[in-house]
């Protein structure tokens, strides 16, 4: 099961546990965070505990809708997007890395679009992260 390591909706994750439970990779998490913001100065950002079964997640957003959500696992963490039609097709023919293109291609299709979750362990995948920020704030 892939869940977060947050997972008491009474107890909102502290900056402390994030830096200690990420290790590594809390750098790559704020650079995220930081990069959205300068991107999208408006945009709001908190903690949200999605249920008992996937517990707590970050969540930047615009007024409107979730720009991307960061997932907080044991060492690494996970960016989730959500995709229309206009942003999809932009990505298939945008730089963005193949085997992203291929996991978006294959994700199933709901309502509000097509879902993806990237692992971030390294900086490897950050330049497409930024690049997938890009289409979800222009489309």
């Amino acid at each position: 099961m892939d869940t977060s390591i947050f997972m008491d909706k009474k107890v909102t994750p502290e900056e402390d546990e994030l830096i200690r439970s990420l290790g590594n990779t809390y750098d790559l998490w704020h650079e995220i965070v930081d990069y959205v913001h300068l991107q999208y100065p408006k945009a709001m950002d908190g903690w949200n505990f999605s249920g008992d079964k996937y517990g707590w997640s970050f969540r930047i957003k615009d007024s409107k809708r979730a720009i991307v959500y960061l997932l907080p696992r044991e060492g690494y963490f996970k960016a989730a997007f959500v995709f229309g039609q206009k942003a999809t097709d932009a990505i298939m023919n945008s730089g963005i890395s193949e085997p992203i293109k291929t996991e978006l291609q294959a994700a199933r299709v709901y309502a509000e679009g097509r879902g993806i979750r990237l692992e971030i362990r390294n900086e490897d995948i950050i330049t497409d992260i930024k690049g997938l920020i890009d289409m979800k704030l222009k489309y």
